[in-house]
């Protein structure tokens, strides 16, 4: 009797622990959709580009970009419109969400690199971000060369921006805070005098104080004496690993959604007017993470 319940608890155990193995999987996004349910990753706290509102509904472009792709993917094959739930996904969490399967895929202002291709795939470019400075309307500040030593600028511990900050113009007085909506927050109160990140962060972060409070900020593109600018962020949808279905599926509806100006309205709606979209990505050519 001992031996069959010891055999009937170890069966179990294992039971459990493939359970376990099978959950932490990477998912196919083409078999989620055609099964009806997919969740989605993006930001919470980004205007404009990916927001939960207090009423718990997601918005901004990333969020409609993601679901562009999604309808985009259902109609083509048939299926019905998939239940979308939204996962949030901080920077820093992102390879590992998409490889444990906790995700189908993820568009959250996500960089395409060489170093997060090691762990993800990436559909896109679908749009191509530079750094910039979010800065008070009365600000002098025009370009980089108006950044002198002893200017406060504030970025995200840790961040791209902050980085890039602290390698080229290390006479600057950097505050890192934890989020950008922080920074943007110091911009208003005069404690920094300008954030750094990319410019369609900042765009939205300029277009919710205007619609909030009426105040008007500008985003200022930062470019080199040459006209180049200071650094290229090439946004992309990260997929698991390995899957081309599934990054060629994604590519297309990337480019029916710029071909067809769904992609403009939709930063326009969520950027403003003012920001600059700039030309179509060669979308599925990622030829530029090789480059030193």
């Amino acid at each position: 009797m001992l031996r069959r319940v010891t055999a009937t608890v170890v069966a179990a155990a294992g039971v459990v622990a493939l359970a376990a193995c099978g959950s932490t999987e990477p998912r196919s996004l083409l078999d989620d959709i055609r099964d009806g349910s997919v969740t989605l990753g993006t930001k919470y706290d980004q205007p404009g580009l990916g927001e939960r509102t207090p009423d718990k509904e997601f918005v901004g472009l990333d969020v409609e970009v993601s679901e562009y792709v999604v309808k985009y993917i259902a109609d083509k094959n048939g299926w019905d419109m998939p239940d979308i739930t939204w996962r949030e996904t901080p920077s820093a969490q992102r390879e590992q969400l998409i490889s444990n399967g906790e995700v189908n895929m993820i568009a959250a202002t996500y960089s395409i690199n060489a170093g997060r291709l090691d762990a993800v795939d990436f559909a896109g470019p679908y749009l191509v971000t530079h750094q910039g400075l979010l800065i008070d309307a009365d600000n002098a500040i025009r370009g980089l060369e108006d950044v002198a030593d002893g200017t406060r600028l504030c970025s995200v511990s840790g961040s791209t921006p902050a980085q890039q900050v602290k390698a080229e113009l290390p006479g600057v007085q950097l505050q890192e805070f934890d989020t950008y909506a922080a920074c943007a927050e110091g911009v208003k109160q005069g404690v920094v005098d300008a954030t750094t990140t990319d410019t369609t962060i900042l765009a939205g972060f300029a277009q919710r104080f205007l619609e909030r409070y009426g105040d008007e900020f500008q985003v200022i593109e930062l470019q080199n004496d040459d006209g180049s600018y200071w650094t290229d962020e090439n946004y992309g949808i990260g997929l698991p690993k390995g899957n081309d279905a599934d990054v060629d599926a994604v590519n297309e509806a990337l480019e029916e959604m710029h071909d067809s100006g769904a992609f403009e309205t939709m930063a326009r709606d969520n950027l403003g007017e003012d920001f600059e979209i700039g030309p179509k990505p060669n979308i599925g050519d990622l030829s530029f993470t090789e480059e030193s």
